[in-house]
Formats: structure tokens, C-alpha cells, sequence
């Protein structure tokens, strides 16, 4: 059951054909969709993720956002912090901090 969870996630994520690479045979961004992927296999209620698209091309960090959105829908937690605007289309809520105060 948890390889098949794998596989699906690792699918989404567009890293089917990594299956059985190394670390060092990946790239950053490669990496850290690895990373999110070990993350979200146990189906946390909570998530927090701190620049989650930090490292990756616009359509894998699309591919997490809608993952995460997904896990939103189906009851978890998922707050992220980020420096990136363009998330905002994957947001049920925003809450902004400038110069120290905090701006809905």
C-alpha cells in the first residue's frame, strides 16, 4: 500500500523515470519534490511548507500546489509560507506580514 501511495505521488510530481535514482543523480528542484513527496505519504492533517516552489520550474511547482490543494480539500491543514505572489491563485486564505504587522 505505501509503494503504491509512492508511485502515485512520485507520478504526480512528474518523477516516475527517478524511481530508483540517487540523490546525486537528481537536481535541486528534483530533490525537493522528492522531499515534499516523503512529506505528504503519510497524509498529514497538518502541512507546513516554507517555500515549497522555492527551487522548482513553474509547472513542478504547479504540480505541488495542486497536490497540496488537493490534501486542503480532503481536510488537511496546509499553510505555507512564501515569497512567491503567484501562489495565490492556489489559496483558500492569505495572510500577509509587512514591516512586522499582519494584513489579511
Amino acid at each position: 500500500e505505501i509503494r503504491e501511495k509512492a508511485i502515485k505521488l512520485i507520478r504526480k510530481v512528474g518523477l516516475l523515470d527517478k524511481e530508483y535514482a540517487y540523490p546525486d543523480q537528481m537536481s535541486g528542484g528534483e530533490q525537493q519534490r522528492v522531499a515534499i513527496c516523503r512529506a505528504l505519504i503519510k497524509e498529514p492533517r497538518i502541512v507546513f511548507a516554507d517555500e515549497p516552489t522555492g527551487n522548482l520550474d513553474s509547472e513542478s511547482g504547479n504540480q505541488i500546489m495542486r497536490q497540496m490543494k488537493l490534501m486542503s480539500r480532503e481536510g488537511a491543514a496546509v499553510l505555507i509560507a512564501t515569497h512567491n505572489t503567484e501562489l495565490r491563485k492556489f489559496a483558500d486564505r492569505m495572510i500577509k506580514i509587512h514591516d512586522g504587522q499582519i494584513t489579511y
